[in-house]
């Protein structure tokens, strides 16, 4: 490093690390002195930088038009801004004594330049990510070429688009009933295939409670999907090299056997964390890189942001691992910001969560029943049925709110929302609720915005909070 330079390396193109690298050089252009200059290298093993993954199935389905529509800013333009940017490149080693990394190409490369080499760095920040979690079976180690795919990365989404339009898939399994695995799911049936989502659970979406799940699962069937609940995968059954050597059916542990062209992996994601262990930088007890709130590893002079990251949650005060693409850019950007002089802080989440299921909308928040108990809770709940608007207007759409109390206190701890269009975004309200620690005797009092196009007199969230109240109040009773 030349005298009077800083060099930060960031690992990992995608939202955290661009918006860490970002974030760096604007802050040092303000603040740093005359004559000493940061500079930054970002790596990024694939071939698109901050792009949108959580579009990804919605990109498959055909509601998004193009992959160009999921990239927020092109390799050209971070160039522009001042960004050592190498694509195509993978970091395979830390070195923290002697402050460099090791790294090579990968792909097909059209220049002439050194396929592999080291950089040194005074700051670095990881950003590696998550990867799709895949059974422990056999055959689930197969590829795309052999129709199996995971949907963690814009390369995933291209090469399974290309697979479904290839002509020889009709029937798709979907391993796993998350967020991911029902949003392919959908983006399949979009597509006219015949689906089957196989997971273990007794019900979809396992950061809901059962009896939300329940609703869940007969909406997802009630839109053609074979949903098939309670059955662990236990291998893929492939052909032969000589046909082809692609899967053929699925197989749970349970003896059913599901036929298929193509499969899924939505099994959910986790951390990327082999750079950073064998760096030896310390994981948190969620099996994330731990850090404090301004993103610093426990590592001198290591950053870490995003997917790889473990965050405190809020309400259980416990190191969760939480990947979403809004933490990723709040965490990069903390991490920036505090690199290049200033200062910043990542305060933790309470676990927000939003999805849709053709026509079904599917809101979390807090802790559920099971978690709120495990933190060591007494809990009560409820759950109101109640609808998006006023009854008599056309287009009523039903919805149901639960929520998670504490019995002693009356915090609110959590949210569930599970309805038809209008009912999802109604979890913000209970995020911030939430997020405040507010007791469901305050909800109650919240002033939300009435008209019968968008909500009943009593809103479906001012309805829980009521009953929530009187269930608390009851309890109480009942202790004293």
């Amino acid at each position: 490093m030349a005298a009077g330079r800083s060099r930060v390396v960031v690992v990992g193109g995608d939202a955290a690390g661009m918006a860490a690298a970002s974030q760096a050089l604007q802050q040092a252009r303000q603040r740093q002195p005359r004559g000493r200059e940061l500079e930054v290298v970002a790596f990024e093993r694939g071939s698109a930088t901050s792009y949108s993954a959580c579009g990804i199935p919605y990109w498959v389905g055909g509601l998004v038009g193009s992959r160009e529509g999921l990239i927020a800013r092109s390799p050209e333009e971070h160039r522009r801004r001042g960004i050592d940017l190498r694509m195509g490149t993978e970091v395979v080693g830390v070195d923290l004594a002697a402050r460099t990394v090791t790294w090579r190409r990968v792909g097909d490369q059209d220049d002439d330049g050194p396929r592999e080499g080291s950089d040194g760095f005074d700051q670095l920040v990881i950003a590696t990510g998550a990867v799709p979690r895949r059974p422990d079976a056999p055959g689930f180690d197969a590829g795309p070429e052999a129709g199996v795919h995971g949907v963690q990365t814009l390369d995933d989404g291209s090469a399974l688009i290309a697979d479904l339009e290839s002509g020889r898939v009709r029937r798709v399994v979907v391993v796993g009933g998350g967020y991911i695995g029902l949003e392919v799911a959908e983006a399949c049936v979009l597509r006219g295939l015949h689906v089957t989502v196989v997971q273990r659970g007794a019900t979809p979406l396992g950061t809901v409670d059962d009896d939300m799940g329940a609703l869940i699962a007969e909406a997802v069937r009630g839109e053609g999907v074979h949903l098939v609940t309670g059955e662990e995968v236990c291998g893929l059954e492939l052909a032969p090299a000589s046909e082809g050597g692609r899967v053929r059916a699925v197989h749970t542990a349970g003896g059913l056997e599901l036929p298929c062209d193509l499969v899924v992996m939505g099994l959910g994601v986790a951390p990327s964390v082999a750079l950073a262990r064998e760096a030896g930088v310390p994981l948190g007890e969620s099996g994330a890189i731990a850090v404090d709130v301004a993103q610093r590893t426990r590592a001198e002079g290591v950053w870490a942001a995003g997917d790889c990251t473990e965050v405190r949650h809020r309400v259980s005060g416990r190191g969760v691992h939480v990947p979403l693409g809004t933490h990723a850019n709040k965490q990069g950007r903390v991490a920036g910001i505090n690199l290049g002089g200033g200062y910043a802080t990542f305060p933790g989440v309470v676990g927000t969560a939003i999805t849709k299921v053709c026509r079904v909308e599917i809101g979390r928040t807090g802790l559920s029943t099971e978690e709120a108990t495990d933190a060591g809770f007494q809990v009560v709940t409820v759950a109101v049925d109640s609808t998006t608007t006023a009854g008599y207007m056309p287009g009523a759409e039903p919805v149901r709110v639960k929520l998670v109390a504490d019995e002693r206190s009356g915090r609110l701890l959590g949210g569930q929302v599970v309805g038809r269009s209008g009912a999802g975004k109604r979890i913000d309200a209970l995020a911030i609720c939430v997020w405040n620690e507010m007791t469901v005797e305050e909800v109650l009092s919240l002033d939300l915005a009435y008209a019968p196009p968008f909500a009943p007199v009593w809103d479906p969230v001012l309805i829980a909070a009521r009953k929530a109240a009187q269930a608390v109040e009851s309890a109480c009773r009942s202790d004293g």
